[in-house]
């Protein structure tokens, strides 16, 4: 009788899993307003700073008080939200080794607060609790409404978010240099980092069979493209490069059709580059260019030389840098990653970013859906091309969030498929 009941409890509880993920897979279709609506607060952040700056001229502090006051609410929002709702999270969250280095990091940029060299304490406290903050927000929809559904409503948020970020960049006056955006507030490069993400987004969506984006990856394409971001442009042919060469799903259609609108956008925007580059090349000296940003890492290498194991701490750069160039430009990071993280934190910082793109690599491996595994390794090889010239002073460039995101639902798929095998 022992024996009986031991074997049907083996042959049930995969059978038990299988049918809990496939009720979370029904019910990724399905939209939690509050998870789309915090997708569409990380995008839409990045425009705040210049809507009360310019747009509201009252300063830069009342757009930074807004985002943190917003963050706050979400989060509490998110905790009220799980009163009632399933709790189905933790039956594997803790297997997701990417989320624990997400975690790991977080811990060290905190207390990296007490030896940082930042401005403001209070300030730098207040971006760390923001980040936090973002990281618990996910947490706790995923917990809440379920994996799939609160990741898929968060990328369809932050998608609709990037959109109305990019109808803006389109209104907006034009740089000197022809570029989209706001030089200070909402530049070129988070205008292309925005559009590049939510493209990726789009085609996550669609591989996993949620096709609900008509014209607008044509449209974020486009803002792409005329943001004139080159480490951002450059980044992003290298991911769809390797998607191109290992999707073999795509049929030979759907690769010439790419290939034709690839060449059309190029000759459509050919002379807008050639003014730009004409511009750029004769104003390469300042330092928020690219071959400018050499006295950027210069400095931020001898200067993460000086605390070589710890760093300099959380948000300790701005204000700290001297000025660059002849234009006296503010750098507000090491404009490259890799010499970020050694910067703010040491080789621990090093070794911190290592853990975390590669245990999402390793992660990503797992994944048997190959036209998903294949854009989530390009959409690391983006990060990692754009790394080469381009930072965040907090984050990293792929966001915190987003990581956590992504590791739940990569988990909860490869558990389901675990899952299906065994029953």
């Amino acid at each position: 009788m022992t024996g009986n009941f031991a074997s049907g409890s083996l042959v049930a509880a995969p059978s038990y899993i299988s049918e809990r993920f496939s009720g979370q897979q029904a019910y990724a279709k399905r939209i939690s307003l509050l998870a789309a609506f915090a997708g569409a607060e990380f995008s839409c952040r990045s425009c705040y700073v210049l809507i009360s700056a310019r747009w509201l001229n009252i300063g830069t502090e009342p757009g930074v008080l807004f985002a943190f006051s917003v963050s706050a609410i979400l989060f509490l929002t998110a905790v009220f939200a799980q009163i009632g709702r399933a709790k189905d999270l933790f039956i594997y969250a803790p297997q997701a080794r990417s989320f624990w280095w997400v975690l790991l990091y977080l811990a060290f940029a905190g207390c990296s607060l007490f030896w940082s060299g930042a401005a403001s304490s209070v300030s730098s406290a207040l971006y760390w609790l923001s980040l936090l903050s973002d990281v618990a927000i996910v947490v706790l929809l995923c917990r809440g409404f379920g994996v799939e559904a609160a990741t898929h409503s968060l990328m369809k948020g932050f998608i609709a978010g990037t959109c109305a970020m990019a109808a803006i960049a389109w209104v907006m006056p034009r740089e000197f240099d022809l570029r989209l955006g706001d030089l200070d507030y909402f530049n070129t490069n988070q205008i292309g980092n925005l559009c590049a993400l939510a493209l990726l987004m789009c085609f996550l969506l669609a591989a996993r069979g949620d096709r609900r984006w008509p014209g607008i990856p044509m449209f974020l394409g486009l803002t792409l493209c005329r943001s004139l971001s080159k480490s951002t442009l450059i980044a992003f042919v290298a991911c769809e490069s390797y998607r191109f060469a290992k999707d073999k799903s795509m049929s030979r259609k759907q690769r010439w059709l790419l290939i034709v609108g690839a060449v059309v956008v190029c000759l459509a925007f050919l002379g807008l580059w050639e003014a730009y580059f004409a511009i750029y090349t004769t104003t390469g000296n300042q330092a928020e260019t690219l071959t400018g940003r050499t006295a950027i890492w210069a400095w931020s290498l001898a200067a993460g030389l000086n605390h070589p194991w710890f760093g300099n701490g959380f948000d300790a750069m701005w204000k700290i840098a001297p000025p660059f160039g002849g234009d006296l430009f503010e750098a507000r990071h090491a404009e490259n990653e890799l010499l970020q993280q050694f910067f703010a934190y040491g080789l621990c910082g090093i070794v911190l970013l290592a853990g975390i793109y590669g245990s999402f690599y390793r992660q990503i491996r797992l994944i048997r859906n190959e036209p998903v595994r294949n854009l989530l390794i390009g959409l690391l090889i983006y990060v990692v091309v754009r790394g080469l010239a381009e930072a965040e002073p907090f984050d990293l460039l792929l966001p915190l969030w987003l990581i956590t995101a992504l590791a739940f639902l990569i988990h909860a798929e490869t558990s389901r498929a675990l899952s299906d095998d065994l029953g």
